[in-house]
C-alpha cells in the first residue's frame, strides 16, 4: 500500500504557564482519588500506607538505568525498577529497543519489587514523568492501580534514603498483555489509509530527521508530531484543560488514536496525558520507530512538523 498524502502535521508550541502547575497541584491535593497523576503532597500523606509501593524509574537515553543515582538518594521506602530489564524484553532489530516483557517476566519483576495484585504504585523519575509513565501504562493495562508522581524526584521535599532497596517479595499474578491496548507493526502498516490518528511523541528534530540512536530519518506516514515533553511545563504535567486543548488542536481528541515514540517509552506520557484530560484511551505502538525504522520495507515520511490547522486535518 503506498503511503498516504497528508496536508499537514504539527507541533503545538506552548509558553510556560505557572497557572497550569498550580492548577495541577491544587487539584491533586484537593481530592482523595488515586491516580493517574498524584502530587508530592498526596504522596507525603500516604507514604506509610501498607498497600503503597513507590517505584523509582529514573533512566535516560544516554545513561540508561540510573541505579547509581537511586543508591545516592531516593524517596524513602522506594524501590528501583530497571527500564531495560524489569519493564522490557531484550532489545532487537525485529522488536525495537524496549519491547514489552513477557507476562511471566513482568509478573516476576513486580513481585521482586514487592508489588502485589492489590498494591497501589506511584512511579517517579527525573524526566517530567516521561519515563515513569511507561510503568504506569503497563500496570494500568493489566488493571492494576498506578500513578505517576507529578514533578518527580526534584519536587519531593519529604524523607529520603540512600543505598539499595530490599523489598519484601510479593505475589503479582501473571496476566497476558491485553491486545486492545497495543497495535502491532503489521497492523499499523495495514492501517495507513487515514482511519487512524497516529501521533509521534518524539522531539521535532527526531520526527523529521535521523538520530544517533535511530539513523533512519522520518516518521510513520501520516503521523502528527505530539512531543511527549509538550505535556509538561517546569517538570509538572499541564492542567487537564490545557492537555485537552492541546490534543484537540492536534485533531487527536477522539477515538482510533495510536501513539508511538522511539521505543515505546515516552509515548506513554501522551497516553497518560490523554487519560487525565478525560480523552478516549489510545493504543501504544510498542515497537515504535526503533522497530518501524529498522524495516526498510516499510514506508517513511520526512516532512518536518508544521503549524497545524484542525480544520484542514478534519477535512
Amino acid at each position: 500500500m503506498p503511503p498516504p498524502t497528508t496536508s499537514c502535521r504539527c507541533i503545538v508550541a506552548w509558553s510556560v504557564s505557572p497557572s497550569s502547575v498550580i492548577a495541577r497541584s491544587e487539584r491533586a491535593v484537593s481530592t482523595e482519588e488515586f491516580g493517574p497523576i498524584v502530587s508530592v503532597e498526596w504522596l507525603a500523606a500516604h507514604l506509610d500506607d501498607a498497600d503503597l509501593v513507590v517505584v523509582d524509574v529514573r533512566w535516560s537515553l544516554e545513561a540508561g538505568p540510573k541505579r547509581a543515582d537511586f543508591e545516592r538518594g531516593h524517596i524513602a521506602s522506594a524501590v528501583f525498577a530497571d527500564l531495560d530489564v524489569d519493564l522490557s524484553s531484550p532489545a532487537s532489530t525485529d522488536d525495537g529497543r524496549h519491547p514489552l516483557p513477557t507476562a511471566a517476566s513482568f509478573a516476576d519483576a513486580m513481585g521482586r519489587l514487592g508489588i502485589s495484585d492489590n498494591t497501589k504504585v506511584v512511579a517517579y523519575d527525573d524526566a517530567g514523568g516521561l519515563i515513569a509513565s511507561r510503568l504506569w501504562w503497563m500496570l494500568d493495562a493489566l488493571g492494576r492501580s498506578a500513578a505517576v508522581l507529578d514533578g518527580g524526584f526534584a519536587a519531593w521535599e519529604g524523607p529520603t534514603a540512600d543505598g539499595p532497596a530490599s523489598p519484601a517479595p510479593a505475589v503479582f499474578s501473571l496476566v497476558e498483555w491485553p491486545a486492545d491496548c497495543v497495535i502491532t507493526k503489521q497492523a499499523l502498516a495495514e492501517s495507513l489509509d487515514g482511519a487512524l490518528t497516529i501521533l509521534d511523541a518524539r522531539p521535532p528534530d527526531r520526527f523529521a530527521e535521523g538520530s544517533a540512536v535511530d539513523p533512519r530519518p522520518g516518521h510513520v506516514p501520516g503521523a502528527r508530531n505530539a512531543p511527549a515533553g509538550a505535556n509538561v511545563a517546569d517538570g509538572h504535567f499541564r492542567s487537564d484543560a490545557e492537555l485537552a486543548e492541546h490534543y484537540g488542536a492536534l485533531g487527536a481528541d477522539g477515538d482510533n488514536v495510536v501513539v508511538y515514540c522511539g521505543s515505546g517509552v515516552t509515548a506513554c506520557a501522551d497516553l497518560l496525558a490523554r487519560r487525565t484530560a478525560g480523552l478516549p484511551d489510545a493504543r501504544l505502538y510498542v515497537g515504535s520507530w526503533s522497530q518501524w525504522g529498522a524495516d526498510d520495507t516499510l514506508p517513511a515520511e520526512t516532512t518536518p512538523p508544521t503549524p497545524h490547522s484542525r480544520r484542514s486535518t478534519l477535512g
